[in-house]
C-alpha cells in the first residue's frame, strides 16, 4: 500500500512540474532585456548598423541575448513624443535617443535610463547636473566640440587661402553663453595670427537661418564656421545649399556633411560615436546608474575633403592638407 501511494505522490509531482514547463520557457525569454531605440530618422541608417555593432564587440546580440525596439519618427518632429510614450509603456529597460529625440525621451520618462548621443552641450539643454556626475536618469555622449573651432578655422584657412572674413553661425542655448566666449575668444586668437576678420552670428530657429546668411553676405563674409546644433543636424542638407547659393567656403564638424556636397568637415567619426553608446548600454543592463556615469567626448577626429565640392567652387585644395586628410571624395 505505501508503494502505491508513493507512486501517486511521483507521479503527482512529475505532472505538475510538466504543468509549469510551458509557462517557465516563455519567462525565461521574456527576461532578455530590452533596449528601445527612438530615432527622428528612419530604418536603413548606417547609425544603428554602427550601434549594434559595439553590441556585438561587447558580446550583446540583437535577438540573442538582448532585444531591441526600433522607433522611428521618419523626419516627422511631431510623433517622438508619441514613440518615447510607447517605449515608456513597454517598460523597455532603457533607451538609447541620440540628437533632440533625447529631449522627448527625458519628457516622457523620469525612471527608465537614458543613453543619448548629442550634438550639443547636455548640460546647457538642462539634460545633466554635470559632465562628470550627471545627477539624472540620463547619461551619453557629446560629439560637439567647440573647442575645436580654432582648429577649424585654420583648416579653412589652409585649404582656402582666399578666405578672409569668416563668419561664425551659432544656435543659442546649445552651449551657455559663458561656454560661447570662450569658443570666440580661442577663435579670434587664431584668427589675428591668420589675418582673418570673425564675426558671430545667430539663428534661433530654422526661420532664422536664411535671414542670417543674409547677414553674412551683407557683411562681406566669404568663409563659414558653423558651431553645431541639433537644429543645424537636422536641416544639414538644407543649409548646404545655402552656403553654395551664397558661395561661401564652409567648414562643418562631421564627415556626413562633406559626404553630402559640403567642402570640408574636421570633427568626431559619426558612426564611432554611435558605436561608443554601446558600453553605457552595456554598463546600465549590468546595474550602473546613468547619474554615476560621467559623459564622454570624442578623441578621435577625422579630416573629410569633398574634392568634387572643391572642383564645382573653382578651388585647388593644396597638397600638403589632401595628405593630411582621412578620406578625399573625388
Amino acid at each position: 500500500m505505501a508503494i502505491h501511494i508513493q507512486r501517486r505522490k511521483l507521479i503527482t509531482l512529475i505532472g505538475s512540474a510538466a504543468a509549469t514547463w510551458p509557462l517557465t520557457a516563455p519567462a525565461q525569454q521574456s527576461a532578455m532585456p530590452v533596449v528601445g531605440y527612438l530615432s527622428a530618422g528612419s530604418p536603413g541608417s548606417p547609425n544603428e548598423i554602427a550601434f549594434e555593432s559595439g553590441l556585438r564587440d561587447l558580446g550583446w546580440v540583437k535577438g540573442r541575448n538582448v532585444a531591441i525596439e526600433y522607433r522611428y519618427a521618419e523626419g516627422k518632429a511631431e510623433r517622438l513624443p508619441g514613440l518615447a510614450a510607447d517605449l515608456v509603456r513597454m517598460r523597455v529597460d532603457l533607451i538609447v535617443a541620440p540628437g533632440p529625440p533625447a529631449r522627448l525621451a527625458r519628457d516622457a520618462t523620469s525612471t527608465i535610463p537614458i543613453v543619448f548621443l548629442l550634438g550639443a552641450d547636455p548640460v546647457a539643454f538642462g539634460l545633466v547636473d554635470s559632465f562628470e556626475r550627471p545627477g539624472r536618469n540620463l547619461t551619453g555622449t557629446m560629439e560637439n566640440n567647440p573647442e575645436l573651432t580654432a582648429k577649424r578655422l585654420q583648416l579653412l584657412k589652409e585649404a582656402v587661402p582666399s578666405v578672409t572674413r569668416v563668419g561664425i553661425l551659432w544656435q543659442p542655448g546649445t552651449l551657455t553663453a559663458a561656454k560661447f566666449q570662450d569658443v570666440v575668444k580661442n577663435a579670434q586668437a587664431a584668427a589675428s595670427t591668420l589675418g582673418v576678420h570673425l564675426q558671430t552670428f545667430e539663428a534661433r530657429n530654422p526661420g532664422q537661418v536664411e535671414k542670417a546668411f543674409a547677414d553674412m553676405a551683407n557683411a562681406q563674409m566669404n568663409g563659414l564656421i558653423f558651431i553645431h546644433s541639433p537644429m543645424f543636424a537636422a536641416r544639414r542638407a538644407a543649409d548646404i545649399d545655402l552656403v553654395a547659393k551664397h558661395k561661401f567656403s564652409a567648414i562643418y564638424e562631421w564627415g556626413v556633411y562633406a559626404d553630402a556636397g559640403g567642402l570640408i568637415s574636421y570633427g568626431a567619426n559619426l558612426l564611432d560615436e554611435y558605436r561608443r553608446a554601446a558600453p553605457y548600454v552595456v554598463k546600465i543592463l549590468k546595474g550602473a546608474k546613468p547619474a554615476d556615469l560621467s559623459i564622454e567626448q570624442p578623441t578621435k577626429f577625422e579630416l573629410v575633403i569633398n574634392l568634387k565640392t572643391a572642383k564645382a567652387l573653382g578651388l585647388a585644395i593644396p597638397a600638403s592638407l589632401r595628405m593630411h586628410a582621412d578620406r578625399a571624395i573625388e
